[in-house]
């Protein structure tokens, strides 16, 4: 695989950073449950991590027969016209995406394992439809034909980079519990202001790369 396309891949890792539901729960936990704060992310995370990975490999081992003739239509000028088109309506759009209130990110109906695991799938579920990033990503191994010992490593770098912002918030709070109480609670109005912030984000790189390729 070439250096331009693992580019692409990384890119596409760093939009799914962007997840509202993961830094959501993550910042709720730090600042509201009082004991087993590390557990209890480490919990989430991994679930939300695992859910991921598994439907990662389902797609790359069941999607061959959809993604093949695919692949080979893309090389038609027709496809490059309406990938272009495609991108292009992903880009403008992303521009015209309504903001939407909402009441907070998803909480745990109690700070125990089981509900932090149960949240974690609830919440990976209903987002993975909207995943178009590491569906693209999923595509781009795809079809490039790689072996499994390929393209399992991307898999797993990719959900590592996906929950990177959660690890990373939850080591500041453990090193700096005193001082992270006023960052945390601003990056929770931040990602409480609206619903629609990362999904813009997402198409317009998504729509970028669709642009890129097509023309």
């Amino acid at each position: 695989m070439s250096i331009e396309t693992l580019s692409v891949i990384g890119v596409l890792a760093l939009l799914d950073m962007l997840s509202p539901a993961i830094i959501g729960v993550t910042v709720y936990v730090l600042l509201v449950a009082k004991k087993h704060q590390c557990r209890l992310l480490l919990a989430y995370l991994t679930t939300v991590a695992l859910f991921y990975f598994c439907t990662g490999i389902f797609l790359m081992l069941g999607l061959d027969v959809v993604f093949d003739p695919i692949v080979n239509a893309l090389n038609s000028h027709s496809a490059r016209s309406a990938m272009t088109i495609v991108g292009a309506i992903l880009f403008v759009g992303s521009w015209l995406v309504p903001k939407k209130k909402t009441s907070g990110s998803p909480k745990p109906k109690s700070f125990s394992i089981g509900a932090m695991i149960a949240l974690g799938f609830t919440t990976s579920f209903l987002e993975v439809a909207m995943a178009l990033p590491y569906f693209a990503t999923i595509g781009i191994l795809t079809s490039n034909h790689l072996a499994f010992y390929e393209w399992l490593p991307i898999i797993v770098g990719y959900n590592l980079i996906m929950i990177t912002p959660a690890i990373l918030l939850l080591g500041l709070h453990i090193l700096f519990k005193r001082f992270m109480n006023k960052p945390l609670r601003k990056i929770q109005a931040l990602f409480n202001k609206s619903t629609s912030s990362a999904l813009s984000w997402v198409m317009f790189f998504v729509g970028l790369i669709f642009l890129m390729n097509g023309v």
